[in-house]
This record gives structure tokens, C-alpha cells and sequence, in this order.
């Protein structure tokens, strides 16, 4: 008998066992596919690839023990109550008895997601890594129109808005955002929150449509339980910072003293009770900040500004690194207005999470555009009804990039009407991809000169500009030196070489002084440089060689691979370096 021989009824063994297709999945549990997907979402069950497929390459395969996983959850008997629900309306109906259908769907089954955060993600820092397509999800469909008869429900919208505004709020109030970058898909944010680094990704503010190619059935039950994840994190965070949570906004209040009441009303609902220090903090609070706030509370409620003052004063002793606190001090004591034509929710999320003053054309701002401590304005158009001299105008793009390079960027590559500086992505390392950018360049010697506490003003050339930047000058100056000792080293060990070879052959020393001087030199530095160049090249292939003879043929495999990718990506570094020049000389052919 052989030794793998199994009879039939008996138990399987290996992948047999391990691994069971969807299509028995489905009936080994006794639901539909629909409700199969939806549970798997929710649960965090995907498909997996074994080594042999039992069954076919063609199907697709789940591990038994996550089956198992799924076949006592609870929500399974959820769903089938649902489905049963369903069916009794729909018969209620068809039988024309109104009342027993209005019944029915006023009382329909529910169920919490609440378990599943806790099973899924046993520790804070576990969800806090898997929260950046949470936030892209809720993002997205809070930039969906909220319009009746839509597949997208109006309060699911809603819901979307207010958890990402209060996302934003808690970002700003601690200055943890890091980098943004604006792209064709969206802006992208980065922020840091208790170590760990969260990405996402916000639409343009644009009018968007609902395609017919997207199962929005899918994308809905992602959005089910993202939605329940982040109200989650927003308690715990709301909490780690001593401000209650859910935020309770009223923007239909518009006279002063309401809101002067709603203010002091939100502020002891939004900070936890029973803290001496906090209570000690509101009341002595700047008269100007509390204006600031009280007018803060106009914001209607979609704006994530409408959040800000209630965690404005948080009690808790916020330990900031040198990071944060230079990202809370980058806008200090500037003043910004928005006009109407820029993107005022980003901007309003960007510009107060590194330490700006900002207020914006519209109902309700803080204050209006004829404030004379404004210091910079904010506008897209290329004419300007009125000019005021005493503040500057800058595009929206100046924001972004001043943001990534932590510094107070010069304003008159921003100036309205001309073409701004390329917008350079903070998530690009230049040096691992081989092409730094010119403007890279110009921004690291802008971030040099201020770690000197010089800072450059707009009009500095570059002659003025190498005065400022010493240190660096001579760091690369010493560098050359050691690089030029080592040359002229190599020089000398192959003259030595070359007249011991001259003495060998009966050459004799007057022949060899007769030559001239300077192209024996000339020659002998040209010769060494490309022996040295040519023997490291050769040691290279050598060892490319018989490290090749060694490996596998996955191993071989996966060494072209990445072969093929850096030449590609040197290519890529070429054709830049090529474009550069070309333009360059195409400029300079337009100046003559």
C-alpha cells in the first residue's frame, strides 16, 4: 500500500485540509455570496494563495481555520434575521397590509461593530497603523454630494463629514501634521500621532459623480466599519488631550451673547470635569484668544475651524519633540485671509496646525479682510479689486511649500500672475532616485542659511547668498582636498610603475626628461584615473560573476529584476538631466 494512500471517508491531510474554495465556503456556512463578502470585510478575512492548489488555479481559496473563525460569529445569525426581515416586508406588502409593513420597518434589526474594533485591533497603536484607508474612505465619501435618492444615504455623508473634521481638529490643535502634497488624485497628508506615521488622501473640492463601474455594495461595507473605527479613535485621542467627546456644535447662533454663552457651554462640556488646572486655565484666559474662539463658533458645521475651539485649551501636558514644536511655531505670529477662489478647507486645516492666524472671505470669519495685521493674503486671481501694501499676496501653493520645507519660503516666486516654483513632493527621497531638482537645491541652501539664523531676504542673489552659506562651503572644500591628496597619491604610485618599466627596457634618463614635462603629467593622471576606474569596474564584474554561479535560478531571477530597475531608473535620470538641458538652452536662445 503506498505510504500517502488516504481510503475514501477518511481525513484530509496538507493543503486539502488547510484551505477550502469559496464556493464551499459559502455552503459550509449557509449564506449567500453577498452576505459572505460583506462578512469578510468586516471580520478582515481575505483569500490566500497556497503553494498547491487542490482544486484548480482558477478558484479562489480561504484558510479553513478563518472560515471556522467566521462560522460562530454572531453576526451570521444578525444577517439571517435581516435577510428573514426583508422577506416579511416585502410579503406585508405584496399583501397590501400597509400597517403590519410600517410595523415591520420601524422595528428592523440592528447590530454594533463595536466587538469587532476590539477583536481586530487588541492595542491603540495596532489601529493607529491601520488607520490610513480609514481616513481615505472617510474622506471620500464626505466629499460625496449629499443628495436624496443617490445610493450613498445623506446621513452616511454627514456622518463622513463630521468624523473627518474632527480628525482634522485634533491635527491641528496637537501640530501633528508633518507633510502634504497637492497631486491630479487629491492631497495627500501626513501626520504623526503617537510614533506612527498615517497617510491619507483628500479629493479636490470638486463636484463629484457617482459612476455606474464602481460596486458601491463593496465600498459601503468598508465604509460601515471605517466608520465605526474612527469614531473610536476620535474618543480615545479627544480624550488623551482632556476634551469630552462627541463635540455638540450649534452654528444657527449668531448674536454675540448666545454665543458667548454657547462658548463657556461648550468649553465645560468639551473639557473633562473635575480638573482644577483646566478651570484655572479658562479663567485665565486672554480676552483676544476668547474673541478669537467666540467668533471661531460661526463656522457652519461641515468646517473643520468649527471644531477648533473646543479642543483649543487642552489641559493635558502635551510632550512636544523638537519636531512638533517646530511645526506649531512655523506661522507664528502670522496672520493669513483666504479669499474665496482658493481651497478654503485645506488651507483652514493646514494653516492653524503650524501655529497661523486664519480667517477667510465669507460669513462668520474672525475677522475681515480690512484688518491691518494681515500679513499675508491668500488669493488665485491675477487682479486684486483693492491692494493693501502693508501684506503680501502669495498663491496657495506658497502655503504647501513652506510646509514641507519647514521654513518661511521667499514670497516673490509666489507673487499672483506668475508661474510658481515646481511643487516638489516631501514623500520623493531625490538622493535614492538620483536627480536631485533644481529648486531642491535652492530650498536646502534656504534651509541652511536659516539653521545659521540668517535668513535670506527675497531679493538676495546668489552672491549673497554663498556668504551665508560658509560652513557648508568649507565642509565641501575640505572634501575636495582629501579626494585631490588621494589622486595625486595614485599619480605617483604609477610614474613609479611606469619608470621602473622605462628601466627594465634600457631606457635612459635623459630620453625620458626630454619629453614634455607637463604631458607626461597629464597623461600619467589620465592613465591612473582610468586604471583605477577600469580595475574597479572589473573587481565588480568579478564578483558579480561568481555570485551569479552561486545562486539559484529564483535568485538569479530576482537579481535581473532589480538589474533591469536600476538601469530603468537611470534612464529615467538621464532623460530628466537631458529635458533640463534642453530647456536651458532653449531659454537661453529666447534671451539672445
Amino acid at each position: 500500500m503506498p505510504k500517502h494512500y488516504r481510503p475514501a471517508g477518511k481525513k484530509k491531510e496538507g493543503n486539502a485540509a488547510k484551505y477550502i474554495t469559496r464556493t464551499k465556503a459559502v455552503k459550509y456556512l449557509q449564506i449567500s455570496l453577498a452576505t459572505f463578502r460583506k462578512l469578510c470585510i468586516l471580520k478582515g478575512v481575505f483569500p490566500r494563495d497556497p503553494k498547491k492548489k487542490v482544486e484548480g488555479n482558477h478558484k479562489t481559496y480561504y484558510h479553513m481555520k478563518d472560515i471556522a473563525f467566521l462560522f460562530h460569529d454572531p453576526l451570521i445569525e444578525k444577517f439571517r434575521e435581516i435577510k428573514v426581515h426583508r422577506k416579511k416586508v416585502k410579503k406585508a406588502v405584496a399583501k397590501k397590509n400597509k400597517d403590519l409593513a410600517d410595523r415591520l420597518l420601524n422595528r428592523p434589526p440592528t447590530y454594533k461593530l463595536d466587538r469587532l474594533i476590539l477583536e481586530r485591533y487588541p492595542s491603540f497603536v495596532d489601529a493607529l497603523r491601520d488607520l490610513d484607508d480609514c481616513l481615505t474612505m472617510v474622506h471620500l465619501f464626505a466629499a460625496l454630494p449629499a443628495v436624496e435618492g443617490e445610493r450613498v444615504q445623506v446621513q452616511r455623508i454627514h456622518n463622513c463629514r463630521r468624523l473627518s473634521h474632527e480628525w482634522q481638529a485634533y491635527i491641528s490643535r496637537t501640530h501633528s501634521l508633518r507633510k502634504t502634497f497637492i497631486s491630479v488624485k487629491g492631497i495627500y497628508y501626513q501626520a504623526e500621532v503617537q510614533g506612527q506615521k498615517i497617510t491619507w488622501l483628500t479629493p479636490h473640492a470638486l463636484q463629484q459623480v457617482l459612476t455606474d463601474d464602481v460596486d458601491f455594495n463593496v465600498m459601503l461595507t468598508f465604509l460601515e466599519f471605517y466608520e465605526t473605527l474612527l469614531g473610536f479613535m476620535n474618543f480615545k485621542l479627544y480624550h488623551s488631550i482632556n476634551v469630552n467627546y462627541p463635540p455638540v456644535l450649534d452654528p444657527r447662533l449668531e448674536a454675540l451673547a448666545s454665543e458667548l454663552y454657547a462658548l463657556c457651554r461648550y468649553m465645560s462640556s468639551g473639557i473633562v470635569p473635575g480638573n482644577s488646572e483646566s478651570a484655572k486655565l479658562v479663567e485665565d484666559k486672554d480676552e483676544s484668544e476668547l474673541r478669537l474662539a467666540q467668533l471661531q463658533h460661526q463656522l457652519p458645521s461641515n468646517e473643520p475651524g468649527a471644531l477648533m475651539h473646543l479642543v483649543q485649551e487642552s489641559t493635558a501636558a502635551d510632550v512636544e519633540d523638537d519636531d512638533a514644536k517646530e511645526c506649531s511655531s512655523l506661522f507664528k505670529n502670522l496672520k493669513f485671509y483666504l479669499s474665496r477662489e482658493v481651497p478654503r478647507e485645506s488651507l483652514l486645516f493646514i494653516i492653524p496646525a503650524f501655529g497661523g492666524t486664519v480667517s477667510w472671505e465669507g460669513e462668520g470669519a474672525p475677522f475681515d479682510e480690512t484688518d491691518e495685521d494681515i500679513t499675508h493674503q491668500i488669493v488665485d486671481r491675477p487682479t486684486q479689486s483693492h491692494v493693501f501694501l502693508s501684506r503680501e499676496y502669495v498663491q496657495p501653493q506658497w502655503i504647501y511649500d513652506c510646509v514641507n520645507a519647514r521654513i518661511i519660503l521667499p514670497a516673490e516666486g509666489y507673487v499672483v500672475g506668475r508661474v510658481p516654483p515646481p511643487h516638489l513632493s516631501p514623500f520623493v527621497d531625490n538622493s535614492a532616485e538620483g536627480y536631485i531638482p533644481e529648486y531642491a537645491e535652492t530650498i536646502k541652501k534656504l534651509q541652511a542659511a536659516a539653521r545659521n539664523q540668517v535668513l535670506p531676504l527675497p531679493s538676495i542673489g546668489d552672491e549673497d547668498m554663498e556668504k551665508t552659506l560658509v560652513e557648508a562651503i568649507i565642509d565641501r572644500s575640505a572634501s575636495n582636498e582629501v579626494a585631490e591628496k588621494k589622486r595625486k597619491l595614485e599619480m605617483l604610485e604609477q610614474q613609479y610603475h611606469d619608470e621602473l618599466k622605462m628601466e627594465y627596457e634600457g631606457k635612459t634618463y635623459s630620453h625620458m626628461k626630454s619629453d614634455n614635462q607637463s604631458d607626461v603629467v597629464d597623461n600619467d593622471s589620465e592613465a591612473a584615473n582610468n586604471h583605477v576606474d577600469d580595475s574597479y569596474k572589473q573587481a565588480e564584474k568579478d564578483a558579480a560573476d561568481i555570485s551569479k554561479t552561486v545562486m539559484s535560478r529564483k535568485q538569479r531571477g530576482l537579481l535581473e529584476a532589480i538589474e533591469i530597475h536600476h538601469s530603468r531608473k537611470k534612464d529615467k535620470v538621464n532623460l530628466l538631466k537631458k529635458r533640463k538641458k534642453n530647456a536651458e538652452s532653449s531659454a537661453s536662445a529666447k534671451g539672445r
